[in-house]
């Protein structure tokens, strides 16, 4: 797997979860089911930051 398919899969994978939240919230629907998604949001752009560190490190730019 390339580099630039690991940094895409991590910031979709937060955008996605992003949706799902904002999507939960606007429709109406559990608020532990929210909070649990922003929380996992969190961890996934703390994941997606270090890939793309990792990924700048490894190119060495």
């Amino acid at each position: 797997m390339s580099s630039n398919t690991l940094v895409l899969v991590a910031c979709l994978a937060v955008a996605a979860v992003l949706l799902l939240g904002l999507g939960n919230m606007l429709r109406g629907g559990s608020a532990n089911l929210s909070q649990r998604l922003m929380r996992l949001r969190v961890v996934l752009q703390l994941v997606a930051i270090v890939v793309i560190m990792g990924v700048l490190w490894w190119r060495g730019g």
